[in-house]
């Protein structure tokens, strides 16, 4: 037993050394995330940031001291909505305050000038130069966390006192006008990843081996590898096939307990859990009225919690929603969308599967007129029995080391962008009666049962 410990202990060292040489600054320590996320309400992607800047050391002094300081950085700077005026205050009276917030940005084109949104904050348009949308283009694109350096002057020239990224103070191209804000941007530094190199990830990724890259993958979502079986680790990684394929549509039923859900809401800023499953048409896929597209045009995957709750308040939703799974794109209105999100059903069978399969079915859990339907089951590409992941304790929550969650997102996010639909033909291929026939040398053709 001690000898399997301590090969265990040697597997897990030589991990952390491929790690940090390879990924140095991409990655963090998950205990420290668990640790500090109880007690604040930041997306673990703002969090693993902020500790991947202070806490990338093996020193535990170094480490302890990096913990205070995040937890610091949040405490005065992150800003909550109901502490909005608070804040707008201090920054008046002391005319300069640094923020943690969701920032977007848009174009004037009357105006000729870039503004800002803040979401917690509340503030729109507050000019910003120009640097800023151009160098991290995902101002323009819905948005990042940043950490703001605002500056407010109730009287002056026409810079606002806007800088750009090298601190030199500009002149802005609008002039002094009574609707725009005394508040402006002095610098500007985003928390989430702006951008990434998807070789470089290719190149870190040849250090380690299939094993090895999975137990990395899981870690960075928060399990513990080594608490599971092969056969969980390759059910907990098919969760992810939503964040990685374009419209592929996946679902989960099984037990409470199994983090059915996480992944979804916490791991990816990419994705949407709409809890309930109450939706309608205009939120979910276009309004009309607004001609905006709705989540599947926003989001690269959207998922469902609570199946049972499923609910349009348009007769046509569930049709739609049909349409949208079976090929990408809906028909409103006069025109046609094209949309890549992935849907995700997840919900919860409370009884077992052998008592579900002599009464019901495995759908059970869904609404009749999705469950019962086989034009909709057929729409999915996966189904993940639940009933295999085994319910989480504290121990299956890893301690080790794993990649910063907004990293991980952003290089998921890069892999959308390749095609492997055409992967397996080279090991199966569909018979006339769609069962699958192996492939295991040219000449020679097997059928699985």
């Amino acid at each position: 037993m001690e000898m399997m410990d301590m090969a265990a202990d040697d597997n897990r060292e030589e991990l952390r050394r491929k790690l940090r040489s390879n990924f140095d600054g991409r990655i963090v320590r998950k205990d420290l995330t668990k640790k500090i996320k109880e007690g604040a309400n930041v997306p673990v992607y703002v969090l693993e940031f902020l500790l991947g800047q202070y806490c990338s050391s093996d020193d535990e002094t170094i480490i302890e001291q990096g913990v205070q300081n995040v937890k610091r950085i949040l405490a005065d700077n992150f800003v909550r909505p109901d502490e909005a005026q608070k804040i707008l205050s201090q920054l008046r009276k002391n005319g300069s305050h640094t923020i943690i917030d969701m920032v977007t940005v848009h174009l004037d084109i009357k105006k000729d000038c870039f503004f800002a949104e803040f979401s917690n904050l509340g503030l729109t348009n507050v000019p910003i130069t120009d640097d800023y949308p151009e160098k991290y283009d995902r101002l323009l694109c819905g948005g990042i966390w940043c950490i703001v350096q605002l500056e407010y002057e109730s009287e002056g020239d026409s810079s606002f006192g806007i800088t750009d990224i090298d601190g030199q103070p500009i002149s802005s191209k609008q002039k002094k006008q009574k609707d725009i804000s005394p508040i402006s941007i002095h610098k500007l530094t985003p928390i989430q990843m702006p951008h990434i190199d998807i070789e470089e990830v290719r190149e870190g990724r040849k250090a380690f081996t299939q094993e090895e890259w999975m137990d990395v993958m899981l870690r960075s979502c928060g399990y513990e590898p080594e608490q599971l079986n092969n056969r969980e680790k390759w059910l907990l990684l098919a969760r992810m096939l939503p964040l990685v394929e374009n419209n592929f549509n996946l679902c989960e039923l099984g037990p409470r307990s199994t983090g059915k859900s996480h992944i979804y809401k916490e791991i990816s800023p990419n994705s949407i859990l709409v809890s309930g499953g109450q939706t309608t048409v205009a939120n979910l896929f276009y309004n009309m009225g607004r001609k905006t597209v709705g989540l599947v045009g926003l989001w690269d995957c959207v998922a469902f919690d609570e199946v049972a709750g499923i609910k349009f308040k348009d007769k046509d939703g569930i049709q739609i929603m049909k349409d949208y799974m079976a090929s990408g794109s809906f028909a409103r209105g006069k025109e046609e969308k094209a949309a890549s999100a992935s849907m995700v059903f997840v919900g919860n069978i409370n009884q077992s599967v052998d008592v579900l399969l002599k009464t019901s079915s495995l759908f059970d859990p869904f609404p009749p007129e999705m469950g019962t339907d086989t034009a909709f089951l057929d729409r999915l590409h996966c189904y993940i029995p639940g009933w295999e992941i085994p319910k989480f304790r504290p121990e299956h929550f890893t301690n080790d080391y794993g990649f910063i969650t907004d990293y991980l997102a952003e290089f998921i996010r890069e892999l959308r962008k390749e095609q492997y639909g055409d992967a397996l033909d080279k090991y199966f291929r569909l018979g006339k009666n769609l069962s699958l026939i192996h492939i295991s040398e040219p000449t020679r053709l097997r059928r699985i049962s």
